[in-house]
């Protein structure tokens, strides 16, 4: 590479190392390697493997929670952010999502920032729902119920055939507006 990295362009390549590869792969060496550097860009701009790995955390929250919902707050007024969330949720490819989630089962600080995800995404769930009119007992209840829904959606390897996989769309989406 003729350009210098920047501290974004290591945490993009880890963000796609972490889910095609695992938190065990995210190292100096071979990510240098795989961006054409030397192991000396890395410890440019990072002090070691833990503060890189932290920094990964934090560009995951913000590019799975933060990112989605500065989108979803940008649809008019009358727009369903709630569909569009759903849709997009359960359509995507997840391969990042269960690389964090197994992160977080051996490391503490990866745990942390899987529940702090969780909670976000949660909340906005609820706020939607309440915005589209339900009482607070129930937003809480089905932004619980939707998001458990794309938790097991994201940790399941085993695809729907298109068709199962829209009609249970559909069904969150009656969930939703009902």
């Amino acid at each position: 590479m003729t350009e210098q990295l920047s501290v974004k362009d290591w945490l993009d390549q880890g963000l796609k190392t972490l889910a095609r590869r695992g938190f065990t792969a995210l190292k100096a060496e071979p990510l240098a390697k795989a961006m054409g550097v030397s192991r000396g860009s890395f410890y440019w701009h990072f002090a070691d493997i833990g503060a890189y790995r932290a920094a990964i955390l934090t560009h995951w929250r913000e590019v799975a929670a933060e990112q989605v919902i500065a989108e979803l707050e940008t649809i008019p007024q009358g727009g369903d952010a709630l569909a569009l969330l759903l849709r997009r949720a359960f359509s995507a490819r997840l391969a990042l999502e269960r690389a964090v989630r197994s992160w977080a089962t051996a490391d503490a600080e990866a745990r942390a920032a899987v529940l702090e995800v969780d909670q976000r995404r949660i909340g906005y769930i609820e706020t939607l729902l309440r915005q589209a009119g339900f009482p607070d007992d129930v937003a809480r209840g089905r932004a619980q119920i939707f998001y458990w829904a794309f938790i097991g959606y994201a940790l399941s390897e085993q695809a729907l055939p298109k068709p199962r996989q829209q009609a249970a769309i559909d069904e969150l989406l009656r969930m939703a507006r009902r």
